[in-house]
């Protein structure tokens, strides 16, 4: 009678055992997940941010270029002008007026059309009908390629911070599971039958190998290094 009582006291202290590394073990992956969690929601408030600053920046720049495409289409449209002048004049052979016109025309030039702008007038004129410059093929898209290149960087941030708004509630699904699975190795003690005991520890056990799987499965915040925390 006495070696069956002290072979169950034995299986009780093994269970004990068990029971505290299972805590302890869930408790430190419980506050590992918190912490990453937290470390994703923080990566995805700088992210929000970051991408706000730069499409403020990016749609800056956007209404620059529509400015600036504005202005030039406004240039054409005086430089289109003056050259029906000067047709004019030549037919007429006022050398004068045709001078002058010139004149005009190269000042424009030297002092107000871009390379850019000059290279697609070049090809309107060698049409064979009149067509405007800015019916060059992607040369209206050119004046909004800085612009462009800003706000998909923009897209592309806050894209980075949605998924590390996914990652953090991931983390915190798998922060609720251990917390669970505390409670659940926390009442296996509570109850006299090793029965019981057995049933709910296996059932811890097997909560904290999937939940840790699944864990290992979510990416850890960008640019991590736990050794930065210790000044390494």
């Amino acid at each position: 009678m006495s070696e069956k009582i002290k072979v169950k006291k034995t299986k009780e202290e093994l269970l004990e055992i068990l029971v505290v590394i299972l805590l302890g073990v869930t408790a430190v992956f419980t506050a590992w997940a918190s912490w990453i969690g937290s470390l994703h929601g923080g990566n995805q408030a700088t992210n929000y941010t970051k991408s706000n600053n730069i499409s403020a920046d990016g749609n800056a720049r956007w209404n620059e270029a529509s400015q600036l495409l504005a202005q030039d289409m406004r240039l054409w449209d005086e430089i289109s002008g003056l050259m029906i002048d000067l047709s004019f004049a030549q037919e007429i052979n006022n050398d004068m007026e045709v001078q002058r016109i010139n004149w005009v025309l190269e000042k424009l030039y030297a002092d107000n059309v871009s390379q850019e702008l000059e290279e697609a007038i070049t090809w309107a004129n060698e049409q064979e009908e009149y067509v405007s410059p800015f019916a060059m093929e992607g040369f209206i898209d050119s004046y909004y390629v800085d612009a462009a290149s800003v706000l998909s960087e923009s897209q592309m941030v806050i894209e980075q911070g949605q998924q590390d708004n996914r990652n953090g509630d991931a983390f915190g699904l798998v922060t609720v599971i251990y917390s669970l699975i505390l409670f659940l190795i926390g009442i296996a003690g509570s109850f006299k039958s090793l029965t019981n005991k057995y049933i709910l520890i296996v059932i811890s056990i097997t909560g904290i190998v999937l939940t840790t799987t699944y864990m290992m499965t979510i990416p850890l915040p960008t640019g991590f290094d736990i050794m930065a925390f210790f000044g390494k």
